[in-house]
This record gives structure tokens, sequence and C-alpha cells, in this order.
């Protein structure tokens, strides 16, 4: 983790604040242009051919494209997703949250061009059948946030995994027991895909990329990041009693080096679990690991 605590201390002041909400903003917008204009939004996909002639507005674009029709049950999952990102925000910190969301959005950037290549490897025939131009705006609109949505939802699932919510507002389940079945559904969805249509291709590439940021991001900062509903109760509770105390000397983070001079809106505090006089900011006094003297 000391490679990412360096990048940490110098990148970390970009990031974005409550950036679910951004997400859902972006939402909006497609939805809107969906509203109006339909047929616009095939100019906003994720269509690597089309940014390779181009087009190279779609390397961003993609993100408005909202990933299903609009109706009730949309709202009720878009405030989910906003609710238990928010949470992973509080949780992790916005920095790691912010990187967890930005390695699934590159991920699957690159997951279409790599179709694009395979494609082009093992499917030439299929191509010159449809024609480039064709074939690639098709796979492109399997191209969405929605997986990378998904990888949110299991990156909740792993880091509250006995957390219950209540499915169809009735029935009581474990965070966990919904990510091994989400989990699940996505392998068969890899492995059986569209039969023989030519959608399997990216479908497959977009589901690799969704597991690929989950299980990177993870097996490279789990333990960093790992925190119970007690210890975030623990968290909310710190900053209110330190909102309520003066500052009177200079503080530094020890994991980000950010100081209350520097960044006078951060809360820090010493670790009685640290060896030492050791003192964290607001986001790693909870994710930072407990230096030990031998």
């Amino acid at each position: 983790m000391k490679p990412m605590s360096k990048f940490e201390k110098k990148f970390g002041k970009y990031a974005i604040k409550n950036i679910s909400l951004v997400l859902i903003l972006f939402y909006a917008c497609g939805y809107l242009i969906n509203w109006i204009n339909p047929m616009f939004l095939n100019y906003l996909t994720l269509n690597p051919y089309a940014i390779l002639h181009g087009q190279v507005w779609r390397v961003v674009t993609w993100l408005i494209v909202p990933p299903e029709g609009f109706d009730f049950f949309t709202l009720i999952m878009l405030y989910f997703y906003y609710s238990i990102g928010t949470t992973l925000e509080h949780t992790w910190g916005t920095y790691r949250y912010n990187l967890y969301l930005f390695l699934g959005i590159v991920f699957t950037a690159v997951g279409a061009f790599a179709m694009m290549g395979y494609s082009y490897l093992f499917q030439a025939d299929v191509i010159a059948v449809y024609g480039a131009e064709y074939y690639f705006a098709i796979l492109a609109t399997m191209f969405s946030t929605y997986y990378v949505n998904m990888s949110i939802f299991l990156a909740f699932a792993s880091t509250f995994p006995n957390m219950q919510v209540l499915l169809f507002f009735l029935i009581p389940i474990k965070v966990k027991i919904l990510g091994i079945i989400y989990g699940a559904l996505l392998v068969y969805q890899f492995v059986v895909g569209y039969g023989n249509n030519f959608l399997t291709v990216a479908n497959r590439f977009v589901i690799a990329a969704s597991f690929l940021n989950f299980i990177v991001f993870f097996f490279t900062s789990r333990s960093m990041i790992h925190m119970s509903p007690g210890q975030v109760k623990r968290r909310q509770e710190f900053k209110r009693e330190v909102k309520k105390a003066t500052v009177i000397t200079r503080h530094k983070c020890a994991i980000c080096g950010r100081t209350e001079e520097s960044n006078p809106e951060l809360e820090f505090r010493f670790c009685s679990k640290c060896d030492g006089n050791y003192e964290y900011c607001q986001d790693h006094l909870f994710t930072h690991t407990h230096v030990k003297h031998q």
C-alpha cells in the first residue's frame, strides 16, 4: 500500500466529494436527452470504432448514457446506489471511493477496446457481414455504467457483509447473501451469454471489466478499508466531538501528510492503538494499519 499512499498524498486533494450525486446528475442529463431525442444518445456511447475515427468525446460522454429505461423502480435503484455509494465514501474516505469508481470506468473503457481487438481477430467474418460501423455501434450499447454500479454493490457487500436490507421491502436478508447471488449471476451470464449472438462478446468483456475492478481493488486495499457498522458509528461520533473542540496546535496526518493549515476542513486525532505519537486525519483514522514496534 506504500505506493498508493504516496499517490494519495499527492493527488488525494483532487478527489471529488459526493461523487455518487455527480453520477446521478449524469443520469438525469441522459434521461433528459433520451426524452428529447433518443437517437442522440447513439452519439454518446462507448464505441471504440467511432472513437478511433475522430469521435473522441465518447471516451467521457458514455457516462451520461443511462443503463436502463426510466420508471418508478429506476428511482428506487438510483436512490439505493446513491445511498450505498455515500456510505462507502464516508467509510473508505473520498479518495479511495473515487479511486474505486475511476478504476471501474477505466477498466470498462479498456474492455471496450479489447473487445474491438478480439472482434477483428476472431469475428472478422461477422464484421464483414454487418459492416464495422454498424457492428461496433450495436456492441457499444452493452458498455454502460450498469456494471460499474454493480461493482459498487459488490464493494458494499464485502465491506458490510452482515448488514441487513429488506428484499422487496419485506424480506430481511444479509447483504453478503445478495452479493453472492449477484456474483453467481454474473458468472452465469459470462458463461452462457446470449447464445450465438455476437452481443455475447461485448457482454463478456464488460462483465470481466466489472469483476476485474472489484478483484484488483480489494486484493490490494481491502484490509485498509474494511470497517464494521460499529466502527462507522464511532467515526461519526468522533467527527461530532472534534467539531466541538478548539484546534490550538498544528496537526499532520501520518498517511497523506495533509495538515490543518493546508486543509482546515479536516479533523485530526492521535491513534491510541499505534505505538508512538501517530496522528491521522478523519479519512485515515479508522482505515490505517496500526504501527507496532517490535
